[in-house]
């Protein structure tokens, strides 16, 4: 993390003790996209990010209303953050008793930027069988791959949000990758085999995420 990095976060944290609802609205969005783009990948349906990132973010006011001024200054907002929206999916499939959907992702969540119809359809494609694959690696690894190469966290961070150790969150992402990389020479996909960041689509208007306690 670079000094402005460093210098920008204490300046958000200052404003959730000046004033929690006008500081939440800038960590809402400063952190959204990141928020939603882990939920997305680790449930793999639009409709239940959305709500798995809406919930997030609501546990998290609530919880900052009950926190002192020494403890939110301590924070670090995107690994906290990410560490409650994974709970509350873990929380989720356990009282449902099966794993999150494993269905492709909607092609439209990834960008494209193909220069004829051809590559575009290819890309599609390439898209929806990456995310399958992501999709069907054991938990653990899912989540590091995701949060280290679609987030772009640090090991440090992965195990704090994963609370286990930095060669643990190696030894995730290195085995989930390797996962990607064998699909890929059985020719399961024909694209590169690693997992680029993807920056999710602008979430709608009206997507229960607020500033405000409800």
């Amino acid at each position: 993390m670079t000094a402005a990095d460093t210098g920008a976060r204490a300046a958000l944290l200052a404003r959730l003790v000046d004033d929690l609802d006008e500081g939440f609205a800038d960590l809402v969005r400063a952190y959204d996209g990141a928020v939603y783009s882990v939920a997305l990948q680790v449930c793999g349906q639009q409709h239940t990010a959305e709500d798995l990132a809406a919930e997030a973010f609501l546990r998290a006011y609530r919880a900052l209303r009950g926190y002192p001024p020494e403890r939110i200054m301590a924070l670090q907002p995107r690994a906290w953050l990410l560490t409650i929206l994974l709970n509350r999916w873990r929380n989720a499939v356990r009282d449902s008793s099966r794993r999150p959907a494993e269905g492709p992702l909607d092609a439209t969540e990834l960008p494209h930027h193909a220069p004829s119809v051809e590559e575009h359809a290819e890309r599609r494609e390439r898209s929806r069988e990456l995310a399958r694959l992501v999709a069907e690696l054991p938990t653990a690894q899912r989540v590091a791959v995701v949060l280290r190469h679609v987030v772009g966290l640090s090991v440090t961070e992965i195990g704090a949000v994963m609370d286990c150790p930095e060669g643990t969150v190696k030894s995730h992402v290195s085995r989930g990758l390797k996962r990607l990389r064998a699909a890929y020479d059985a020719g399961v996909i024909g694209g590169a085999a690693v997992v680029t960041p993807l920056r999710p689509r602008p979430r709608p208007a009206g997507t229960p995420v607020s500033g405000r306690a409800q």
